[in-house]
């Protein structure tokens, strides 16, 4: 029988690829993997995040090896595609870790429909273009938030299976006594989710209301103001001081600083990096 010598053909890059190649372009997508969906590799090489990476690749901004590609789920080669935005090479950036105290009333993100301030409106005399918040303090509250474009690293905090632990002192708007305690650190049903802190301790006691330092091990969305509300109680103030090891300190109010490479390797470790 007479060898068939045609060339299969190859799926075009801007092209949708079946079922099966699909699949494995996502599972080539792990971390440590040398492929990536196209979103993936812009938000790796630090320029931008993934959603911002589908609106410029469904925008026709963006091209691998000189073809553009508007397919959001082609994959490339982390170590060998040349991509490009708007004819501007992607280059890997520097990672950059930052850490900002964040006062009330900012909201966690790059730009808000509403108008109102956001985190960045802090980052005078820093080059935020490609940064990211890691993880969200909401508007009302306060404290250590973290910023990088090392996507690995944020993935790793923020990971439910690492536990990198998140301190938080809380005022509320009464005397704690020890079945409050008890119910935080046990374990309260929120809208059908079970919510439950690490660590409860009582720090101290005002006129009228007590602070608490309350250790969460997983971030739920408004997981602490959940737990007091199923209490019927008033979260008067909320101040995430440490994650992990890393603690605020007498960082000032809207104030960045670097990380330094012992607290980035600190945290690196405790996230099983």
């Amino acid at each position: 029988m007479a060898k068939d010598t045609r060339k299969r053909q190859k799926p075009a890059l801007g092209r949708k690829a079946d079922a099966p190649t699909a699949r494995r372009g996502r599972a080539e997508a792990a971390p440590g993997g040398k492929r990536a969906t196209l979103p993936r590799a812009l938000s790796k090489l630090g320029f931008c995040s993934r959603t911002e990476a589908e609106a410029l690749i469904l925008a026709g901004r963006v091209a691998v090896a000189g073809r553009v590609v508007t397919d959001p789920e082609a994959w490339v080669d982390l170590a060998g595609a040349r991509i490009t935005v708007d004819g501007r090479a992607v280059i890997a950036q520097t990672p950059v870790y930052l850490m900002l105290n964040k006062p009330r009333g900012l909201v966690t993100t790059r730009s808000d429909p509403e108008g109102r301030p956001t985190v960045y409106d802090c980052f005078t005399g820093f080059d935020h273009t490609h940064l990211s918040p890691v993880g969200r303090l909401d508007k009302a509250s306060e404290g250590l938030l973290l910023f990088t474009n090392d996507t690995a690293f944020a993935n790793a905090l923020l990971d439910p299976e690492t536990h990198v632990a998140k301190t938080y002192h809380v005022q509320m708007d009464r005397i704690a006594d020890q079945p409050l305690l008890d119910a935080l650190s046990g374990g309260i049903l929120h809208d059908g989710e079970f919510l439950r802190a690490r660590r409860v301790r009582k720090l101290r006691d005002g006129g009228k209301n007590s602070w608490l330092e309350i250790v969460l091990d997983e971030g739920r969305n408004r997981h602490i103001r959940r737990m007091l509300e199923a209490l019927d109680i008033a979260c008067l103030r909320l101040v995430r001081v440490a994650i992990g090891n890393l603690a605020l300190g007498d960082l000032e109010k809207s104030a960045v600083r670097p990380l330094t490479q012992a607290e980035v390797g600190a945290l690196r470790r405790l996230a099983g990096q």
